[in-house]
């Protein structure tokens, strides 16, 4: 059993992460803005609330855990198309300064196909969609990943296609090499259960796979 803590735990993803841990038989702890919201009892749960951007914050929820779950997300709007967003790197840049100093040193980091070298794999015309709806998102996911290839962490980057509100599978892909990365769909649930089993498995330190169904 390990002790995992998630960054952006009080909806979506992150909320999924810490139910299908805890199913898993893992001990969960809840970071957000709003952890005290979390409805969720269990007594191998906890929460602490904070603000993701704030390294003195981080370190109050790192105490004792073995491994973190990255999941922030931002509301999405209209405005993305334009707007620049920040948060990833700036909530990343923080939770890095603080693992570096007082552990642990094993991070599992959400981004998504797109980030990175993973745009290669889509074809031209996802390229352009991609790039007109989400291309400031995701230009600061790939922000935050050059910042975590950069530290000292033991990381793993998992990198979904379109996400659905499906059913857990258990029959999802976990493509690691680049000729096999391609667009598709995969439901969060299937996503929960990949960011818990990463987050104990050093076969997948360093590897960046693409998550599809």
């Amino acid at each position: 059993m390990a002790h995992i803590l998630v960054i952006g735990a009080s909806r979506g993803i992150g909320l999924q992460t810490l139910k299908r841990g805890l199913e898993l038989g893992h001990r969960m702890r809840g970071f957000s803005r709003s952890a005290e919201k979390i409805d969720i009892q269990d007594p191998n749960f906890d929460a602490v609330s904070g603000d993701a951007t704030k390294p003195e914050d981080i370190r109050k929820a790192l105490d004792g855990v073995d491994a973190v779950v990255m999941t922030l997300g931002i509301k999405e709007s209209v405005s993305m198309i334009w707007k620049q967003v920040t948060l990833f790197s700036e909530a990343t840049r923080a939770l890095v300064t603080a693992m570096e100093e007082q552990g642990p040193d094993r991070l599992v980091a959400l981004t998504g196909i797109g980030t990175s070298e993973s745009i290669e794999a889509l074809s031209t015309i996802e390229r352009m969609g991609h790039s007109f709806l989400l291309g400031e998102p995701y230009k600061d996911k790939t922000r935050q990943e050059e910042i975590i290839r950069a530290s000292a962490l033991r990381w793993t980057f998992a990198r979904p296609v379109i996400l659905t509100n499906g059913k857990r599978t258990d029959g999802y892909k976990v493509l690691t090499d680049p000729k096999d990365w391609r667009m598709g769909i995969i439901s969060r649930a299937d996503v929960a259960d990949f960011l818990v089993r990463a987050a104990t498995d050093d076969s997948l330190v360093g590897q960046a796979p693409v998550l599809t169904r």
